[in-house]
């Protein structure tokens, strides 16, 4: 979890840094954090993805507010990002267990879910349980551990 952690600090979203990694057979596979898809500006350089500038304090309170419940739409999830690699270095993530910051969202359980990961590790909650419902209901074991 120590590793995830670490991995984190790596990540080009401001709002909220995330690592991951997978782990098969005791050894490190694949690893990924939270930021823009490669080549495309960072989050903070384009309102994390969110349409335009506020032009009022009350827009502003109001984006901030949809951006709390919402999240950053430029992000990749740092779950997603190890499981793209894996793939595009045509690593297995069969039977593998995936360590995360925070809990899957429900997109990300999915991926999960489909890359045959039997089990996931994280130490926060995400701001919506559904992803981790979605696990559970797919018999991925899930574990909240702190550091």
């Amino acid at each position: 979890m120590r590793i995830a952690w670490e991995l984190s600090a790596l990540s080009t979203c401001d709002r909220k840094h995330v690592g991951a990694l997978i782990v098969r057979d005791g050894r490190c596979i694949s690893w990924g954090y939270n930021g823009a898809p490669p080549g495309l500006p960072h989050c903070n350089e384009v309102l994390h993805g969110w349409p335009h500038p506020p032009r009022s304090r009350t827009e502003a309170d109001i984006m901030r507010e949809e951006m709390n419940r919402l999240g950053c739409k430029n992000a990749t999830h740092a779950e997603a990002n190890a499981l793209a690699f894996a793939a595009r270095q045509g690593i297995s993530t069969d039977r593998g267990t995936l360590y995360v910051t925070v809990s899957p969202c429900d997109v990300c359980a999915r991926l999960i879910i489909a890359a045959g990961i039997t089990a996931v590790v994280y130490d926060e909650e995400y701001r919506d349980s559904a992803g981790r419902e979605l696990l559970d209901k797919a018999g991925v074991q899930v574990k909240q551990i702190g550091i």
